[in-house]
């Protein structure tokens, strides 16, 4: 059983959230330590928990399998929200489910942090994309910032408080000042606190000032009659490849390539950064980011 479980408050563990775990065989958590005061709470004793995190996960499988087979119920939480969303618990399944399809596998619903913000947020909720945490640095994670900035759906972001003006910077390289957004911060927890507006206020609201508690960014989608159709990372690769490849300088196949697509300068010159990685040119030409 995958159980959800709150992401502050503890009194929106469902009953029978509280039921499954209160008669399960043997429960599977990120921290021991931190589950026990859930298990405190609910005034469960002798449980047998086990810790089930990024780091032993795959090596757990085997046991859980174990487990299942000799009749036992088994039980998998994570810190908090759902297993498997930004937490422990999706290799697991799917190790499961290849192993063999039959294992019986099912889930108590609960708290999820980024439903919750984004339900609060103001923005579209109809159709939305779970991002979760981007990479901390690299060429992964300026592919994924440039391909966020073009999405038309809403985006939740999970985010350090630590990171969160660093991340914001990023937002407003590649989508501009004007995007919508709202920073949802200690959600359904005493200092719960939900700031609504555009990037450019969100970095004067967070200026130099450390945030604390868990963070969601939920970032509005390309706004409508914002300019030329979503253009793909392939077609502007393509453009790239024929302009640099001719020897072009970087700088200038940029500024055009931006402006003929009518997409972020950001996301162009992210992408010329992969076509010389991919290519084998290195940095030969390559501008300075300011």
């Amino acid at each position: 059983m995958l159980v959800g479980t709150p992401i502050g408050n503890l009194g929106d563990l469902s009953p029978r959230a509280a039921e499954v775990l209160g008669r399960a065989d043997v429960v599977y958590c990120e921290d021991t330590r931190h589950s026990r005061k859930l298990f405190s709470h609910l005034g469960l004793t002798g449980v047998d928990l086990r810790s089930l995190h990024e780091h032993n996960e795959e090596s757990r499988t085997e046991e859980v399998l174990l487990a299942l087979s000799a009749g036992r119920t088994v039980a998998v939480i994570s810190d908090a929200g759902m297993p498997g969303i930004s937490d422990p618990g999706g290799r697991l399944v799917a190790a499961l489910v290849q192993r063999d399809p039959s294992i019986p596998i099912s889930v108590v619903p609960g708290p999820s942090a980024g439903v919750a913000a984004l339900v609060v947020s103001g923005l579209a909720t109809d159709r939305f994309l779970f991002e979760g945490f981007l990479p901390r640095s690299g060429k992964e994670r300026r592919m994924r910032l440039s391909a966020l900035a073009v999405r038309e759906e809403t985006t939740v972001i999970f985010e350090s408080p630590l990171r969160v003006a660093a991340t914001l910077r990023d937002l407003l390289e590649v989508c501009g000042g004007s995007r919508q957004l709202a920073v949802v911060r200690e959600i359904t927890k005493i200092h719960e606190e939900v700031w609504r507006g555009d990037v450019d206020g969100a970095l004067q609201w967070v200026g130099d000032r450390p945030l604390r508690g868990e963070v969601v960014l939920v970032v509005s989608g390309l706004p409508e009659g914002s300019g030329s159709p979503v253009v793909d990372d392939a077609t502007l690769l393509a453009e790239l490849a024929g302009r640099l490849s001719a020897g072009e300088r970087t700088r200038g196949v940029v500024e055009e390539v931006a402006g003929l697509f009518g997409v972020p300068r950001r996301r162009v010159y992210d992408l010329a950064l992969v076509w010389r990685e991919q290519s084998g040119t290195g940095q030969r030409g390559v501008m300075r980011e300011q």
